[in-house]
């Protein structure tokens, strides 16, 4: 998740005076709007209960108004604060950052607290209905609609709940996951659109976790319906062969062999997100990226219609880096609705100067890497979701250094 602070705003607070709210935004899209004091009070329990070592460093208080230079400043500094929080991984995953954000996103969208009916969908169109509270968090959501299905406790951790948006066509947008720190129904009511709903899908890229899953009935109905929902959508690639054995396997009602079929299918298991445009190797070139088994997964149509493929492993990437700046006068009319991922590539470790992602053996192979002559290429994601800003990835190399764990 994309942490930032694009922008301020004066509001009235009591007694007719005002303050500087800032808003943080949640890849792209706002969370939640709180005050210099908020965050200060959020710092000093951070630090209370990890100590001073642990919290990155905090923009201090001013005696006097600020200049809007000033505030310009603190806006950048915060920033880097929520960035730094949330990207360490004990203070991020901490239930007093992550009730803070829900707290502060339930008193930004003004919702009470009460009892409301929620709908849930599964791969197979069906709806789930279950009644929880507006400040049920993620987790609490989750475990009504394993409760509501009879998926057994034991299960309730290999599945997640995706927010997706369905486009006229029927076609899904995988938004994001919905995180610990967000209540669900407030995070698809404040959507405002009927385009946005909460999926229940498996959580894992492995596999092999799937016999876990088939072993128990409602968790074998799940991942069946996600499979044949992925092959009707066209995620997983079938031949007229594998379609045909597919479909007498559907017929007879037998579920594991066509799961235990689809998992020799290219992509299964990946999640393919919507078409982007990239200038490399040239502008308006469109690639479709997917993510599934550890790596990242890029097929880009070249001007002469021909496609071209490329495989990134993530366990692979040295170290990356999120940036963003703003960015205007794109010719698109999606300008207000532009992202943009850059990887950079090692220049001296490819002789064939290929576009590709440094590896731990600081060797490039054509299984890896598109073969074209550049070291870097800059994919722009035009979504309706997205942030207005320019999202860069960097992917720095070390020479002589191990690839990152974890």
């Amino acid at each position: 998740m994309h942490f930032s602070i694009p922008e301020t705003e004066v509001r009235s607070g009591e007694n007719g005076s005002t303050y500087v709210a800032y808003n943080i935004h949640v890849n792209g899209v706002l969370h939640c709007r709180v005050r210099y004091s908020q965050l200060l009070s959020l710092h000093e329990q951070i630090k209370k209960e990890y100590g001073s070592n642990v919290v990155p460093a905090f923009p201090p208080k001013k005696i006097f108004t600020l200049t809007p230079a000033e505030v310009e400043q603190r806006r950048e500094q915060l920033e880097k604060y929520m960035q730094a929080v949330r990207q360490d991984p004990l203070l991020g995953a901490s239930e007093m950052f992550n009730s803070f954000l829900r707290k502060a996103q339930q008193e930004t969208q003004q919702i009470p607290t009460e009892e409301v009916a929620l709908d849930i969908c599964l791969s197979n169109g069906q709806k789930v209905t279950v009644n929880i509270l507006t400040s049920d968090q993620t987790e609490d959501v989750l475990d009504a609609v394993a409760t509501k299905l009879d998926l057994p406790d034991d299960l309730v951790g290999y599945f997640s709940l995706f927010l997706v948006r369905e486009g006229v066509d029927g076609g899904l947008t995988f938004v994001r996951k919905l995180q610990d720190f967000e209540l669900p129904y407030v995070s698809i009511t404040s959507l405002r659109s009927s385009e946005f709903h909460i999926l229940l899908r498996k959580s894992y890229w492995d596999m092999a976790y799937d016999g876990d899953v088939m072993d128990n009935r409602v968790g074998l109905n799940l991942l069946y319906a996600q499979t044949v929902s992925d092959i009707e959508r066209g995620w997983i690639l079938v031949n007229k062969d594998q379609h045909r054995q597919l479909k007498s396997l559907q017929e007879k009602g037998s579920k594991k062999e066509f799961i235990h079929l689809g998992q020799t299918l290219k992509y299964y298991g990946y999640i393919k997100f919507d078409p982007c445009i990239t200038d490399f190797p040239e502008k308006g070139c469109q690639v479709i990226v997917s993510a599934g088994n550890n790596e990242l997964n890029f097929h880009v149509k070249l001007p002469n219609e021909q496609m071209k493929e490329g495989s990134f492993k993530v366990t692979r990437m040295r170290c990356w880096r999120v940036t963003s700046s703003e960015t205007t006068n794109w010719e698109s009319s999606d300008a207000a609705a532009l992202a943009r991922v850059h990887l950079q590539t090692n220049k001296s470790s490819c002789a064939s100067k290929v576009a590709c992602l440094q590896t731990s053996s600081h060797h490039c192979t054509r299984n890896n890497v598109f073969s074209l002559a550049k070291h870097s290429f800059l994919l722009r994601l035009l979504s309706k979701s997205a942030d207005p800003r320019t999202i860069h990835l960097h992917q720095f190399n070390y020479p002589n250094t191990q690839p990152a764990q974890g």
